[in-house]
């Protein structure tokens, strides 16, 4: 993989591979913007023809802006029920044996935009997700080291960002028995190279087969409890119900778990759009799970009624995603295309939605319509977009301060989820007057509808 100028005096730097990049950069390497600050980049479809995504292109996942973290001045410290408690630089760390893993990184709202009905949140696609080899030290090796007692039960991560406004603090936990797989890991390079700043440099926690929620950023603090954290990205964010729900259905914090285990997934890549021309064709995309190997991907182009398996790709780690691909020559006419993949342990992509009141998890084998004609049915014009209407009273400083307008552009909720949504985020430190609670309520239901 080519070097850009600014990764080369980065690397040359050593510390310094934490050079931020403007809007225009994250266009030219083929990221989708879904939020500009605090930073969430969807990989685009082409993604999926790689087995390893190159740094440039890896998904942005962030609940606050990235912190200018300052290697001279950093160290990791461990402490809470240990006997040994540490404090670590790098080089301390790097003093470890070492260890490399492929593994996909997958935002646990990944697909949430496809539920139905909608879900707020992060309206991803299927861009939040990217397979990378991280490389770091054992976090066993490092809890081992500072003797971790036998009442220790959970094991809390506290990255170096800052919260935004009266949002809570990032932290999560992880089950000890997850911190001690040997697979689990405090990586330093992503394929080879420092992580970057927007991925946690220096130091970020590898949990292979779980969702990325758990995989904090910037770790610099590791406290050994006996005990469930009550931390509101444990208790109340990502959290999902234990059984199937009827969509629709409201399911308090306290009736759900921690999003942990990935589910089986595959993505259909190619075609790319909504058309092609007669002649052969390659349907291709990529298959994962929480760490059972891939089986096989089949794929149907009569919506589901009949099948072929594809060929699976040449790579592959336990961890990691498998690329497939199957050869195709059809008529003209429509075409319902579904790929759905199958692991060693049994488990198959389901045909209709699981829904989660929180948007998590999606795994649908969903279907994607192509027709195949000699001439490219290219969409009218929209129309040009309506004047911007006049903010409210106070819509700024309750709803702009954690982020920009294109989070809230993406939602596209019905007027009951407003309500919710505005009443969550007022929980959430949204500084929403009483006075002005109305009128912005009344401006997203007119101007964000479904």
């Amino acid at each position: 993989m080519t070097m850009t100028r600014r990764q080369l005096l980065a690397a040359a730097a050593g510390a310094g591979f934490a050079a931020r990049v403007g809007l225009a950069d994250e266009a030219q390497r083929g990221l989708t913007i879904n939020s500009a600050n605090p930073k969430d980049y969807e990989m685009t479809l082409a993604g999926f023809s790689e087995w390893i995504t190159p740094n440039e292109h890896f998904f942005i996942r962030s609940h606050h802006y990235a912190p200018d973290v300052k290697l001279a001045e950093w160290s990791l410290k461990v402490d809470g029920l240990v006997d040994h408690p540490l404090t670590m630089s790098l080089d301390d760390l790097k003093k470890l044996p070492r260890f490399s893993h492929v593994a996909v990184l997958e935002c646990a709202g990944n697909g949430r935009s496809f539920y139905e009905p909608r879900v707020p949140g992060m309206q991803w696609k299927y861009g939040g997700v990217a397979n990378g080899k991280w490389t770091g030290v054992r976090l066993a090796d490092v809890l081992k080291k500072a003797g971790v007692r036998d009442t220790a039960t959970e094991i809390l991560f506290d990255g170096e960002d800052v919260p935004i406004g009266k949002m809570p603090k990032f932290q999560r936990t992880v089950t000890v028995q997850k911190a001690m797989n040997p697979d689990t890991l405090l990586a330093f390079e992503l394929n080879g190279q420092p992580i970057p700043m927007d991925h946690g440099f220096p130091l970020r926690l590898i949990v292979p087969g779980w969702a990325g929620d758990s995989w904090v950023k910037w770790v610099k603090h590791i406290e050994v409890l006996d005990h469930e954290f009550d931390g509101f990205w444990m208790k109340t964010a990502y959290r999902h119900p234990p059984k199937l729900v009827a969509p629709g259905t409201a399911v308090p914090p306290d009736q759900m778990v921690p999003v942990t285990d990935l589910p089986l997934k595959s993505v259909i890549a190619t075609p790319a759009g909504n058309w092609v021309a007669p002649g052969l064709v390659t349907i291709s995309g990529a298959a994962w799970s929480n760490g059972a190997p891939i089986a096989g991907v089949d794929v149907s182009t009569d919506g589901g009624k009949t099948w072929k398996a594809a060929k699976l790709g040449r790579d592959h780690s336990k961890y990691a995603w498998r690329l497939w691909e199957l050869n195709w020559k059809p008529g003209e006419g429509d075409y319902r295309l579904i790929a759905r993949a199958k692991d060693t342990a049994g488990n198959m992509q389901p045909l209709e939605q699981q829904w989660n009141p929180s948007g998590y998890l999606w795994n649908v084998a969903a279907p994607k319509d192509v027709t195949v004609s000699r001439t490219e049915q290219v969409p009218a014009a929209s129309n040009a977009p309506a004047p911007a209407p006049e903010l409210p009273a106070g819509y700024k400083s309750a709803c702009l301060t954690c982020h920009q307008e294109d989070i809230i552009r993406m939602q596209r909720l019905t007027p009951a989820q407003w309500d919710r949504e505005l009443n969550k985020m007022a929980g959430w430190g949204a500084e929403i007057k009483p006075d002005d609670k109305e009128s912005i309520l009344n401006y997203l239901k007119a101007n964000f509808k479904p």
